[in-house]
This record gives structure tokens, sequence and C-alpha cells, in this order.
């Protein structure tokens, strides 16, 4: 009995041994064709790193292996990532400043596996370069089927997710309680299995911003910091999707604004302006996106409250256009304080992903 049990003892141990035969560190740069992006990605060529700052923006990679690292470098050490392990969100990651390597996954099960990394607060925060993995295991695995469809977002604090992890009554922007991941624009994405592209910021608009830059300023950019950082555009979407007008709706009302005087001057816009304005930057994006089919939105803060006139104005911009590859999709208030919660989110996502279903991929 005493030579069975060493027998077996001796098997499990070289069978552990022989599990672990084919693991080892395997580096995965930056650059690797097994990696999948999403979003606006820079890339630093004296560091030999992609530059990540748009919201939502995200990698991803899959393996055979047990554990996953990531070696990262912050420009501030303000931004969050969420850490997804085979399709599941698994934890919130807040960088440090400067370059370090992190944990990301440890003691998976043998076997493939898929690590992800998104951002969950704008660009405002900072820069993060991203290295590259190092994975445990036995080898890389090339990347899923590309996905059959793309969506690519312009939008305000309300697309880029502004507190909707935050039920404090706060409504802080901070990236522990704002999750790019789980708004109304990543969820539409999933949805309909579309490649995730997100150009947005908290406070700005189309003809005026609570800061110096509007979105016509800023939505060719590669790098939203630099205004020298050019998109190139060649990279079509399927579909757009336009979520602004919600802070042009307050400042046009404050002409002591500073932004209201830059802006304006003295002379609150007309109706005329601000439909010709809306349709100016519809115009732009149809420029760079001849076949994409847009969708003007918006909601669902107080911009879509009742007796809000500015769907009406979004409804004449388009109308005058012509075009019937432009739709719309207004959400109506929500009726709460401060930013939409994720459940609001929901709401938004459920009308747009109607919309994308029924009018546009079935045509």
């Amino acid at each position: 009995m005493k030579h069975f049990f060493t027998s077996i003892t001796l098997l499990f141990l070289l069978s552990c041994k022989a599990s672990n035969t084919n693991n080892k560190v395997i580096i995965i740069a930056h650059d690797d064709k097994n990696i999948t992006y999403e979003g606006r990605i820079g890339k630093s060529e004296t560091k030999q790193a992609s530059e990540l700052y748009w919201s939502g923006t995200s990698l991803k990679v899959n393996f055979n292996g047990i554990s996953a690292k990531a070696i990262l470098e912050d420009q501030n050490g303000t931004n969050y990532y969420n850490i997804i392990i085979d399709n599941q969100k698994i934890d919130v990651l807040k960088l440090k400043k400067g370059k370090h390597t992190y944990i990301l996954a440890d003691n998976l099960s043998s076997g493939q596996h898929s690590i992800e990394l998104t951002k969950r607060n704008e660009w405002t925060y900072g820069t993060t370069l991203f290295y590259g993995f190092e994975i445990f295991g036995s080898k890389v695995v090339p990347p899923n089927e590309k996905k059959p469809l793309s969506i690519e977002f312009y939008g305000d604090s309300i697309t880029t997710g502004h507190g909707n992890e935050d039920y404090s009554g706060e409504d802080k922007p901070d990236g522990n309680v704002t999750n790019n991941y789980m708004t109304y624009a990543a969820m539409t994405a999933r949805t309909i299995n579309a490649e995730y592209t997100c150009i947005a910021r908290g406070g700005i608009g189309i003809m005026v911003s609570w800061f110096n830059m509007i979105m016509p300023e800023m939505y060719d950019r590669l790098n939203p910091n630099d205004a020298t950082s050019k998109w190139d555009f060649k990279k079509h979407p399927d579909i757009v999707v336009v979520n602004l007008f919600q802070n042009d709706s307050w400042i046009v009302n404050h002409p002591e604004h500073e932004e209201f005087k830059r802006r304006f001057g003295k002379q609150k816009p007309s109706e005329k302006t601000i439909i010709n304005d809306y349709q100016s930057f519809i115009k732009k994006i149809r420029t760079h996106y001849p076949k994409a089919s847009i969708v003007c939105l918006l909601g669902n803060m107080d911009v879509t409250k009742e007796k809000s006139k500015w769907p009406s104005y979004v409804t004449s911009a388009i109308d005058q256009l012509k075009d019937n590859n432009i739709f719309t999709c207004f959400v109506p208030f929500k009726n709460t304080k401060g930013h939409p919660k994720v459940e609001e989110h929901q709401i938004i996502a459920k009308k747009l992903t109607t919309i994308i279903k029924s009018d546009i991929i079935k045509k």
C-alpha cells in the first residue's frame, strides 16, 4: 500500500511539472499584431509605446497561460482602467504616476484566456503609455475575428460617463466613479458587436463650451492635448453618433460667462445661427465619412426637457441637409439631478440601439 501511494504522489508531481514545462514569461510588445486596439491610438516612437488618451480606449490580447501583467506609464497618476478577463469585468486599476508593471490577472486556470484594459475616465486626466504585456504561459493566441461593424461617438460628459457610478449625490468626474465602459455609447457598441471609438469631453459644445475649445476644434485630433496632432480619418466607421448641444443650451443663456463673450460678444446667437452651426458640424462629419450612417442624438439631460427647443433645432438642421442616411434619436429628460447614472445610460442605449437595428443595420 505504501508503494501505491508513493507511486501516485510521484505521478502527480510529474504531471504538475509537465503541465508547467511549456509555461514561460512571454513579452508582447505594444505593436504586436496579436493585440487588438479600439479607439484613436497614438504611438511614441521615442519610448516605443502606444499612447492612450480618449475615454473608452481599449486593448486586448488572447493567450494560453495563468497570469498577465501590463507595463504602463501614466502622465499624472490619475487615470483608471477596467481589467476585463474572459469578457468579464473583474477589477478597477488606478495607475500611479510614472512607469510601472501592474498585475492584471494571476492564478488563472490552465487554458485560453483573454485580458482587456478599457479607459474609464476622460482625456483631461492625462495620457497613458502602454509598453506591452507580460504573460506567464505557453503561447499568445491570435485575436478574435474582426467585428462586423464600427461605431464612432462625438459627445460631452454624458458620453464620457461623468459620475455614472457615483451614487453619493456628489456627481464626481473621477475615474473611480466614472466608467465609460458602462455608458450608453459603449453599451450600444457591445450590443451591436461594433468596434468602438469615443471622442468626447465633459463641458464641450458645438458653438460654445465651458472652456476655450469646442467640438469642431477637437473632433479631428489624434492627441486631444495637441492642436497639431491630426487624425487621418482613413478608417471609416459604419455608424457615427453625435450627442452634443447640452452645454450649448446652457451657456447661450449666460451672457456673463467669459466663453459666451468670447464666442458671441454681447448678442445671444439666433435660432438660425444655432441651426446653421449644428448643420456645419454634421457636414464636416459627412465630408470625412461619405458612406456612414449618422445618428443625431439628444438626451437625456435637460436639453430634451419638455418645451425645450433644442430637438427642433437638430431636426431643422437635418431636414435642410436632405441626407437620407442621417437619423435622429431624442431621449426624454431623465428628471433626476446630476449626470446620468448607469441605469439611465441603459435607457439611452436601448433607444439608440433600437433605431440602429431598425433603420440602419436592416437597410
